[in-house]
């Protein structure tokens, strides 16, 4: 008998024990909500980071929890503990009365505050003022509990929203005149760059806990998550935590570089950009191949650090607009790092100190700012030789004409429409050094630093890489071979001996850049193809729409015609290429990238379909009216009419408009070059950046235009007769 009984208690024990172990080894719902930066949200790489992400995972470390964090949104993981669909919830989730009656907490991690914010234009400074306006909150949040007991006081109206991202958007838009949230994210998408001003203190509403289903089997859950909580705070593990995702001097940069560390890539291949022109930190040598500074350190770093990259260089602009609209992970284009591009930048330690430095005609009398009285200077746009001649405009008498570009602003030097210019002094010595005659009498001025950049909040561990491994090039002394290399006086001569073709003649720059020419020769002509095929379909529906007996069809067209017809091609393109990958992410947390050429031929072909539609229009209204009402007369219908006896005449008054707005889809591809498409005026001027041969390289270029165009006008004209 005693035998037995010991029997039964170790089967007992055993069945304990067996599922005592299943329970810990059983998989954790943890469910969160899906945009609540910076406590949980998704990053470019597609990986959800945050507060609430990083706790989880430390505690679960701690705990040997086997822990599934998925994100469905707060009302659906608030929802999906209270079904035992989840088993705990970490959403920014804060404690209140009502709560605690469904679920358990745990010890507090987080004291929050919700603030009212508006617009950075809008200044709302009391609660008084949101009388008759129209306020945002997320729903099922403190800060719709906090205005739900307030808007009757005030008078203004509620405007609940499902995530922080579309109340944004609708405060950006103006829908809204003013949203209350969490402080920390309000503070956070400040700090992304968002113009959002906040005047007013924030109210103290309650803190943030983890939770389980109350009474469920998932209890000693908030046991364990306070246990790790505690010692986190001890060991200092939430501070760094905190400090990560909220402290001002702590962020996702490295201070500074371990020459002997290397991070781990998080992506197979990093998409890097740079500049077109900018030497010599980036810009095509006689081959065709980008070189420079910027080229050549970032190449070096990625080889040290073991990471791939792919390198495009669409220009300045295009590539911090890129980044922004998350088309590429990095910018590497001689950036000088200021405050108000840390607002939208994470900045890597920096690689160059620039100066800034005034250069003026050889010959010229000025030898000092003083003497710049009554003189116009010049400087490229954004700059901080811009800001710098800006600030003492007033100071020195001198008037300030901002370009573009710097050969541009080179050749206005040249011919005397500038008395001077500023620029970096990397970039006029090395102008200089290819024959620029220029001098710059005037000791440089100290401007700031270059760093690599990503985009706020993103690809932490590529800012990493590179401060590692700059620190591993200065190291080994490969970082000021790279420098000597483009900025030593010698090695600048003897590339210039080195080139075997005189780029100073047409023929010599044709000779050393034909194959350039060729490609971007060949992007512009099928580029014009494809857009006007696709434009004349486009123009030929609305044109048809735009005579139908249908008012609604003709109002479809009008307003189509009107709005193309109104914006500027570069802004259509531009909010193509740019603007809309960035709205889709904003509204779905998911990057849509748009292709370059794609972008171009869009908005070529929207713009080309707006004008082709009036040429539709106008060559139908062109013929006699009385044509259709006979043929209606005699029973015939009014699409057999139109087919049989209107078209075949209207077609012979369109073709010559075609072939007028076929020659303009040809010349508007110059202007698509602004996103970074590498078309023929674009690789013209890339080529001029290396050897400021403008006037020659301009001359080539007019001359392949007109050759172009010439020959296929006549090919058309031919085609017309043909026709006709």
């Amino acid at each position: 008998m005693r035998n037995y009984s010991k029997a039964l208690i170790l089967a007992m024990l055993s069945i304990f024990f067996m599922f005592g172990a299943r329970a810990k080894a059983e998989t954790i719902k943890i469910v969160s909500d899906t945009a609540y930066a910076p406590f949980e949200f998704k990053d470019s790489d597609q990986t959800y980071k945050g507060i609430d992400v990083d706790i989880i995972n430390e505690v679960a470390e701690r705990q040997n929890w086997d822990a599934n964090m998925t994100f469905p949104g707060f009302d659906a993981a608030v929802n999906a503990v209270q079904a035992g669909q989840a088993d705990a919830l970490m959403a920014g989730t804060t404690v209140t009365k009502d709560r605690e009656k469904v679920f358990t907490f745990s010890d507090t991690y987080y004291d929050t505050a919700v603030v009212l914010y508006t617009r950075g234009d809008t200044e709302i400074s009391d609660y008084s003022q949101l009388k008759g306006k129209t306020v945002g909150v997320k729903n099922g949040t403190a800060s719709q509990t906090f205005l739900e007991k307030n808007k009757d006081k005030y008078g203004f109206t509620l405007k609940t929203f499902d995530t922080s991202d579309l109340m944004n958007n609708s405060l950006d838009s103006g829908s809204i005149d003013a949203a209350m949230d969490d402080e920390p994210v309000v503070q956070y998408a400040i700090n992304q760059g968002k113009n959002y001003a906040i005047n007013m203190d924030g109210e103290e509403v309650g803190s943030f806990a983890f939770a389980v289903k109350k009474d469920s089997k998932y209890e000693y859950l908030i046991e364990e998550f306070n246990q790790a909580l505690a010692d986190m705070k001890k060991d200092g593990t939430y501070d760094d935590i905190m400090a990560k995702w909220l402290g001002t001097e702590n962020s996702s940069l490295t201070s500074t570089g371990d020459a002997a560390a290397k991070a781990t890539p998080v992506k197979n291949s990093y998409k890097i950009v740079a500049d077109s022109s900018f030497a010599p930190f980036e810009f095509q040598d006689d081959s065709g191949s980008y070189v420079g500074i910027d080229m050549e350190l970032i190449q070096a770093i990625a080889e040290q650090q073991g990471f791939t990259i792919e390198i495009s260089n669409p220009g300045f602009d295009a590539a911090l607009n890129a980044v922004q609209a998350s088309q590429a992970d990095a910018v590497i284009a001689g950036m000088s790092i200021t405050d108000a591009r840390k607002k939208i930048f994470d900045f890597s330690d920096s690689y160059y100190t620039s100066n800034i430095i005034l250069a003026v005609k050889s010959g010229s009398n000025i030898s000092s700012y003083e003497e710049l009285a009554g003189s116009t200077v010049g400087a490229k746009n954004g700059t901080a030789s811009y800001t710098w001649l800006e600030e003492h405009a007033a100071e020195y008498g001198y008037s300030l004409k901002a370009f573009d570009e710097a050969s541009t602003m080179y050749d206005s030097l040249n011919s005397g429409s500038i008395d001077a210019l500023m620029d970096d002094e990397a970039v006029l010595k090395y102008a200089i050094s290819q024959g620029r005659n220029f001098d710059t009498p005037i000791k440089g001025e100290k401007s700031g630093e270059y760093g690599f950049a990503v985009k706020k909040g993103s690809n932490p561990e590529l800012i990493e890489m590179f401060n590692n491994g700059l620190a591993a090039l200065k190291e080994s002394g490969q970082y000021d071979e790279i420098i000597d290399k483009y900025l030593g006086t010698e090695t600048n001569n003897e590339a210039a001996a080195e080139k075997t073709v005189d780029e100073t003649t047409i023929f010599g720059l044709i000779a050393n850049n034909y194959g350039q020419l060729l490609s971007g020769l060949g992007t512009t002509l099928l580029l014009t193809l494809v857009s006007f095929a696709c434009a004349m379909i486009i123009g030929i529906i609305f044109g048809m729409m735009a005579v139908t007996p249908s008012h609604v069809l003709r109002t479809i067209a009008a307003v189509f015609v009107d709005v193309i017809r109104g914006i500027p091609l570069m802004i259509v393109a531009a909010f193509i290429f740019w603007g809309i990958p960035n709205l889709i992410e904003s509204m779905t947390g998911n990057q849509s990238p748009i292709n370059d050429f794609l972008a171009a031929t869009i908005a070529l072909s929207l713009n080309g379909g707006a004008y082709i539609a009036e040429i539709v229009r106008g060559g139908i209204e062109a013929v006699p009216t009385g044509q259709m009402e006979a043929s209606r007369s005699l029973g015939i219908s009014y699409g057999t009419t139109m087919r049989k006896v209107i078209l075949p005449q209207a077609v012979k008054l369109m073709l010559p408009n075609f072939i007028n707005q076929f020659v303009i889809s040809l010349k508007d591809t110059t202007i698509v070059s602004a996103i970074g498409l590498i078309e023929l005026f674009q690789t013209g001027k890339i080529i001029i950046a290396r050897n400021y041969q403008s006037f020659r390289m301009y001359a080539i270029l007019a001359i392949i235009y007109l050759v172009m165009i010439t020959l296929l006008t006549r090919l058309a004209r031919r085609l017309e007769k043909r026709l006709k």
